[in-house]
């Protein structure tokens, strides 16, 4: 788990008070311009902290990781939603996928793209059970079927996981399997 920076919402209430001040200035006035570029220095700055901090995850990912799994969002249909688009916007979702796509290139490691109807937090991580509906309030994954009770973003990431790599491990693997496989050895 990495957390945001969130510059934007650590800088809102300095930036709302510069644009109040510049309000009632006469456009065009120098006051006015000196007051406009201060705010243009606070965008900056936040949009240079929001930078930062996906290059720094994005590399520490691509650098120490084989394989980097992430969904294909639907980034531009989550902004429509008032109550979370200011919290995706400042987190950078739709840029994150731009570096993290060259730096794998870079530092050798693959970026696998899940499919975004994929249902990874909805799915159970242990028994493979798919729960109808999930509430973005429900932060606890809780199984009905094998009672499995774990973070939503873990259960997700395990699902994710297996997507990627989808090798069938000896405890799930039946007789005919085996059969196929030793011939295949033989």
């Amino acid at each position: 788990m990495f957390e945001g920076a969130k510059a934007y919402r650590k800088l809102e209430s300095r930036l709302s008070r510069l644009q109040w001040l510049n309000r009632h200035k006469q456009r065009g006035s120098e006051n006015w311009k000196k007051a406009q570029s201060k705010i243009a220095r606070l965008h900056q700055r936040i949009a240079n902290i929001r930078k930062d901090t996906l290059h720094k995850l994005t590399t520490y990912l691509a650098k120490n990781h084989g394989t980097v799994v992430i969904e294909d969002l639907n980034v531009s249909g989550m902004m429509a939603n008032h109550k979370l688009a200011k919290a995706i916007q400042d987190m950078g979702f739709y840029e994150f996928r731009r570096p993290l796509d060259y730096k794998t290139k870079l530092y050798g490691s693959e970026l696998v793209i899940v499919d975004r109807w994929f249902p990874s937090s909805k799915t159970c991580s242990r028994c493979g059970q798919k729960k109808e509906t999930l509430s973005l309030s429900e932060r606890v994954f809780d199984c009905d079927h094998c009672g499995l009770q774990i973070d939503r973003d873990l259960n997700a990431a395990i699902n994710l996981q297996k997507a990627a790599s989808p090798v069938v491990s000896a405890c799930e693997a039946d007789e005919a399997d085996f059969a196929a496989m030793k011939q295949e050895a033989s």
